[in-house]
């Protein structure tokens, strides 16, 4: 059991006791991360294939913010990007929005959070276009949502991998940016704010912002990554997991939890210590509403564009004068790596899977 998941066991009750009133989401996330593997959602039943002992092993919760129940999503989700990645050079994007701005979000998530994606893709989208800068009628990135700073605060902001191109008006030729940074940033603020509160408008919510918040400057940040894979293994492990890992959390004594962090700019390792409810109510804060999806493909990055990954690697090797065969490109598979299994404690032997028992008397199957 990790760390984060007994300080939910230990003070979940406490902290539902304490806020009755909070979100169903909430509820349903402590639910989820007290009962997970417990016995409570099912048991799986595995004998090892060396001393043939037999193992239960208690069912997962499956729920996006429990922090047992993502390690193997987001190793998955990696491998899928890293098998779509371009070749070229790559920008990482970072669309923030002011502090003042940050209770409204917090109070109104769905429609927040859409927003932020809405208006920053258009941003990009619309500067992208522009013949002064790229002039690419088709651009592709993929966005990240995360709610959270280093010490769990609340700090919505969205991240961007953006190939640092786009493809002509007639999706013959790639268009490489002119810059190493893709776009100007404050233009790109500018636009995202308007946007952002286009959108307000529209969802009649304008009235609950503060005039201010338009007056100020929206933090836009972009940095030239080169090759996306290093910024796909940074983001990874942020896709499928909720602000904080259980390798962060130092110490959990007399009601507090100390957990360890970094400053922006900093290696050494610092410690903040928390009263256990404030560090799960900090947790709580990032839980996303039913439904929403936290990671979106755009342009020729999504899933639905006519124009696959080869034809586009063709493109833009093409535009840095190499040649490459298209049919190698198309009958090229990266490697995959054998999908991991549990192992006996005993021996180490690999466990097979012989069926699991759900609540209600059903049974399933093992597939060996």
């Amino acid at each position: 059991m990790g760390a984060i998941t007994e300080i939910f066991r230990t003070f979940g009750h406490e902290y539902r006791d304490r806020f009755p009133d909070m979100p169903e989401e909430h509820h349903k996330v402590i639910n989820a991360i007290i009962n997970c593997r417990s016995g409570e959602f099912g048991v799986a039943v595995y004998q090892c294939d060396e001393c043939h002992a037999r193992h239960l092993v208690g069912c997962a919760c499956g729920n996006r913010h429990c922090p047992q129940c993502q390690y193997h999503k987001s190793r998955q989700w990696l491998e899928t990007q890293l098998a779509r990645r371009l070749p070229g050079n790559h920008c990482m994007l970072t669309f923030t929005v002011p502090e003042e701005l940050r209770p409204f979000c917090r109070a109104h998530p769905k429609a927040a959070y859409g927003a932020m994606f809405k208006a920053s893709s258009g941003a990009i989208g619309k500067l992208a276009r522009d013949p002064r800068l790229i002039g690419a009628d088709l651009t592709g990135f993929t966005g990240v949502l995360h709610t959270w700073g280093r010490q769990l605060q609340y700090h919505p902001h969205i991240h961007y991998i953006v190939p640092a191109g786009g493809l002509s008006a007639d999706k013959t030729e790639w268009i490489p940016s002119r810059n190493a940074f893709y776009l100007p940033v404050r233009a790109l603020s500018k636009i995202f704010r308007a946007k952002f509160r286009d959108e307000m408008d529209k969802l009649g919510l304008l009235a609950e912002i503060d005039p201010a918040v338009w007056k100020t400057d929206w933090n836009v940040n972009c940095q030239s990554v080169g090759d996306a894979e290093a910024t796909l293994k940074y983001l990874a492990p942020y896709v499928f997991r909720v602000a904080i890992s259980d390798s962060r959390i130092v110490e959990v004594d007399d009601h507090n939890v100390t957990f360890s962090y970094r400053k922006t700019g900093s290696n050494r390792a610092r410690n903040l210590t928390l009263d256990v409810i404030e560090f799960i109510r900090r947790f709580l804060q990032h839980v996303l509403p039913s439904g929403f999806m936290k990671v979106r493909h755009y342009g020729f990055m999504s899933s639905q564009c006519a124009i696959g990954v080869a034809r586009l690697r063709v493109l833009i090797h093409a535009s840095l004068g190499a040649t490459m065969d298209l049919v190698e490109l198309l009958s090229a598979k990266p490697p995959k790596p054998p999908p991991p299994r549990p192992v006996c404690k005993a021996c180490g032997g690999t466990l097979l899977h012989l069926f699991s028992l759900f609540p209600g008397g059903r049974v399933c199957r093992g597939s060996t």
